[in-house]
């Protein structure tokens, strides 16, 4: 959510080292180098918002920063940047490879992953994770998409379930370059085996720019935890009830993430660390507008 600078910084790498080091397990996430490390601190220098905007389900397009107006904690912010379409993507894809994941559905979830890659611009990057008991780096943010494909057809299923675990890291990977970052979560299972907790999974989405789209393909058991991420990001949560469909559901993900509004603006008339209410309006009537709640600034507790 904010692009910040300063000394007190939070690498979220060092804080999923802390957290699986600490269970006996560092090797669990490998890959992400130091290089790579998102981090946040408690001086915002500008806050970024994604904004879908749509009238009758249909996007609207051609709207300018004076055309939003920002609440920030009941305050009202200079919008001072709006852009749409013109910033390239990071698509982070985070797809579920455990062991329910075999056959026609690993089939179909391949295809899906694929439909991702040829819908990409030439400077949208792409990056894949794939989990099951261990979550695996498969490719780091690239605009060659080859190697992602590559990756992406070998992966095969087995073993139980770090869902948490893996969302995690597709934030971190989504927060590891410049561009706007949509991390795509595809899982059909409860979480087995992750060692992250949802609450911080869960707080740390309300620090980053990331949107997760989460589509979901078991039941309605459970849903609260990608329901939770997909809203504290300002994405969706898509239920499924095959995944027959699976690569036309994530070409709409794709298409939708690339109608939204990108605002910024410089936080002024409140205060600086905690939680920040954000109320998101357009000035044109019968629209409706989907962006995060708020965001947050300080340290994890």
């Amino acid at each position: 959510m904010t692009r910040v600078a300063g000394a007190r910084s939070i690498s979220l790498l060092a804080l999923l080292t802390a957290a699986v080091v600490g269970a006996g397990a560092a090797d669990r996430v490998a890959g992400l180098s130091a290089s790579q490390q998102a981090t946040f601190s408690t001086r915002v220098e500008a806050v970024r918002v994604d904004v879908l905007v749509t009238d009758r389900g249909r996007p609207v397009r051609g709207l300018a920063a004076g055309d939003f107006e920002i609440l920030d904690n009941g305050v009202p912010q200079q919008v001072e940047f709006a852009s749409f379409e013109q910033i390239p993507l990071n698509v982070v894809m985070v797809l579920d490879m455990s062991a329910s994941v075999v056959g026609e559905r690993l089939t179909n979830l391949r295809a899906a992953g694929r439909a991702v890659l040829q819908g990409l611009k030439p400077a949208d990057q792409a990056g894949l994770i794939t989990f099951n008991e261990p979550v695996m780096l498969q490719s780091r943010l690239t605009t060659d998409v080859g190697p992602v494909r590559q990756a992406l057809d070998v992966a095969t299923a087995d073993g139980r379930t770090s869902l948490i675990d893996a969302v995690y890291t597709g934030m971190m990977l989504g927060e590891s370059d410049a561009g706007r970052s949509l991390v795509v979560v595809f899982s059909d299972g409860l979480d087995t085996s992750s060692w992250l907790s949802a609450r911080l999974v869960l707080e740390t989405a309300r620090r980053t720019d990331v949107v997760v789209y989460s589509v979901w393909v078991g039941g309605q058991e459970r849903l609260a935890f990608l329901r939770d991420l997909s809203q504290y990001t300002g994405g969706t949560l898509v239920e499924a009830a095959s995944t027959k469909n699976l690569d036309a559901i994530f070409l709409s993900v794709l298409d939708e993430f690339r109608q939204r509004y990108l605002l910024s603006y410089s936080p002024r008339g409140v205060a600086a660390a905690g939680w920040h209410q954000l109320e998101v309006r357009v000035r044109r009537r019968n629209v409706t507008i989907k962006a995060r709640p708020g965001y947050v600034v300080g340290p994890t507790g």
